[in-house]
């Protein structure tokens, strides 16, 4: 069984493209016009051993809500899609990752059930045109459209970028 998906999606505020494949190993490129977001996308492709090409248009001269948002939704369904029918598959994960001060915890339950418990006390701010707001859109939409029950939690840090940066490890691994 292939466990690969392509997922098409165009809305009145973005166009976006997802190639996923569960048996990678980081390949492929992440374009979606916002910076900081390609990186982590890199990350999740990475420590995930995922192949995954994402590209994203959207208005993002009205911020990166639609664009951050509707990728998580892609790669979200992309995900349930590869997963098919989850045979042969192990339903419980979990990872603490550190990323120098920061440390981040992430729990998944493959379960058919999209949910996000979310405890990560991000202040208003941005990193380039990313929102810190966007992190928990993003995963809120990944798990809800993945069919996953995904639990992500900080546990330590100061730098902004170091603390997102550990999140998208620990959901990768």
């Amino acid at each position: 069984m292939s466990r690969r998906a392509e997922i098409d999606r165009e809305t009145a505020e973005t166009q976006i493209y997802v190639s996923l494949a569960l048996d990678g190993e980081g390949a492929g490129s992440r374009e979606t016009g916002v910076g900081f977001l390609d990186h982590m996308l890199d990350l999740l492709a990475r420590h995930g051993h995922l192949d995954l090409e994402v590209r994203a248009s959207g208005d993002l001269e009205t911020g990166a809500h639609h664009t951050v948002e509707d990728v998580g939704i892609c790669i979200g369904q992309a995900l349930d899609a590869a997963l098919g029918d989850r045979a042969g598959i192990t339903r419980y994960g979990h990872a603490t990752v550190p990323m120098d001060e920061a440390r981040a915890s992430c729990a998944i339950d493959v379960s058919g059930r999209g949910l996000l418990a979310f405890e990560a006390a991000l202040p208003p701010g941005a990193i380039g045109n990313f929102d810190h707001e966007l992190v928990e859109e993003f995963f809120r939409a990944l798990a809800t459209n993945a069919r996953i029950t995904l639990h992500v939690i900080v546990e330590a840090g100061s730098n902004h970028h170091h603390v997102i940066e550990a999140m998208f490890k620990a959901v990768a691994r």
